[in-house]
């Protein structure tokens, strides 16, 4: 038996009460004159609001409430290819409408199989969600991908589904909030159900979930990089990660989190547009800041919205086309004996998500120790320190050691042996082919300040390749 999106709603009664109270409070009353407000004050306002009605406590209510949720039950109609019984790791994800200017769906599946191994391939399943009522433009494009990407088809490497007409809740007399014309508010309410049936269907393909648009370029071996991220944040909690600063694009899910998602967007659809509603998932889930990485991997290459055909020229600055060359930093745990200033923590100078560590003056001998969770192979490392607006807060004078054998020491964990790896010229320490100068696994990774210093010290990051991910 079918259960249709309202039925889904009257199961979870009492969170949508919750949530609409939360929503209200952000939405506030709002008059005629916000029609004049320009994008950047609403959006300013509505990160304000954020701020103000987030709290730890709302979050693992959002949680608790949550942890039932069921999938959706939807006829799909299954336009090409067929899920795999075997899971993937990751499912790339993206909706598809026929735009009144322009179309660039081909190209958007073009480059995301040519930017990637036949190896990658085969962890990786494309889900395209044609999302148009008009029939006739489904059957279109269905011809032109099935002969376009026959090869693909037959790999398991993409499916193309649609979500009936009949499963959508109404579309017209819907909720004018923020003063969006009519129109507007009938498109993005329904690119929100388009991408919550879409997310439905993938719940369950693979691992990791990767949200894209339909107007994009990807980067060389993006699915590596992701990889990479993956495995140096493997059991640390996060919600989204970000691999461009735009949209809908570049935003990665863990799979189990897909049916709420689904169901949060289902529930507020009308509200918002889906990438504000994705915010406040991210933030109700407690994941309070933004983790976005760079160079960013995937870039808006569409010049016509899909809504009204209207230019859209927006692109991402951090777009690196080949991004392959990006560090593994495999999981580890860092300890220092340098006072930290506010919630500048020395985590944060081991990704490339733009924060730094950032330490009151260092003394001779202070030091700030990397211990991976298992030995490594090193092949390159790189330490930067100090930023461009705080030239002067560098490590003015500091060796690098690596070490074997970690042993608990009190609080920290310490090397019993380390041997000299270099020093740091002009705040930066750089070596490449460490694996034929060490001949052996290292443990830790150490900084050691040989001169004390009156200046603070930032460690803006640290960059390390592997042997095992050259394999």
């Amino acid at each position: 038996m079918r259960c249709y999106w309202k039925r889904s709603l009257m199961t979870l009664g009492s969170l949508s009460l919750f949530f609409l109270l939360l929503l209200f409070v952000s939405l506030g009353l709002r008059t005629e004159e916000d029609s004049f407000a320009t994008e950047e004050s609403r959006r300013w306002a509505r990160e304000v609001a954020m701020r103000q009605i987030y709290s730890e406590r709302n979050g693992e209510n959002f949680r608790e409430l949550w942890n039932s949720s069921l999938p959706i039950n939807i006829s799909y109609s299954h336009l090409v290819g067929f899920p795999n019984h075997k899971k993937k790791y990751l499912t790339v994800g993206l909706s598809s409408v026929k735009r009144k200017r322009g179309n660039y769906l081909l190209e958007t599946l073009k480059s995301i199989f040519e930017q990637s191994s036949n190896e990658e391939l085969k962890e990786m399943v494309v889900v395209v969600h044609l999302a148009d009522f008009d029939q006739a433009w489904n059957s279109k494009v269905v011809k032109d991908i099935s002969r376009k990407f026959s090869h693909h088809v037959l790999s398991g490497h993409l499916i193309v589904i649609h979500a009936p007409q009949e499963h959508y809740p109404p579309l017209q007399g819907l909720k004018r909030n923020f003063n969006d014309a009519p129109d507007r508010v009938q498109f993005r309410s329904k690119q929100n159900v388009d991408y919550a049936f879409l997310l439905n269907f993938c719940a369950n393909l693979s691992r990791y979930y990767l949200m894209l648009e339909d107007d994009i370029l990807c980067s060389k071996s993006f699915f590596t990089a992701i990889k990479k991220v993956l495995t140096s944040r493997e059991g640390s909690y996060w919600v989204t990660l970000e691999f461009s600063k735009l949209g809908y694009i570049g935003k990665l899910y863990q799979s189990s989190d897909l049916p709420r998602l689904a169901q949060f967007l289902l529930m507020f659809y009308q509200e918002m547009p889906c990438d504000w509603l994705l915010v406040h998932f991210r933030v109700l889930l407690t994941q309070k800041d933004v983790i976005r990485f760079k160079p960013s991997l995937f870039q808006h290459n569409g010049f016509y919205s899909s809504f009204l055909g209207t230019a859209n020229r927006l692109k991402d600055d951090d777009f690196e086309e080949d991004s392959i060359d990006l560090p593994d930093n495999p999981p580890a745990t860092i300890y220092t004996n340098i006072s930290t200033f506010e919630n500048y923590n020395p985590s944060k100078a081991y990704s490339n998500v733009g924060e730094y560590f950032w330490g009151k003056s260092p003394s001779v001998g202070d030091y700030f120790t990397i211990v991976f969770v298992k030995p490594v192979e090193l092949t390159r490392l790189r330490i930067q320190s100090g930023t461009e607006e705080r030239q002067s807060d560098m490590l003015q004078a500091g060796e690098v050691e690596l070490g074997e054998d970690p042993a608990r020491i009190k609080e920290t964990v310490e090397c019993s042996s380390y041997v000299k790896l270099g020093r740091f010229e002009n705040g930066q320490f750089e070596s490449k082919d460490i694996d034929k100068k060490i001949h052996s696994a290292v443990s830790c990774i150490k900084i050691v300040v040989t001169e004390s210093q009156k200046e603070w010290l930032i460690i803006r990051s640290t960059s390390i390749w592997t042997k095992q991910s050259k394999a």
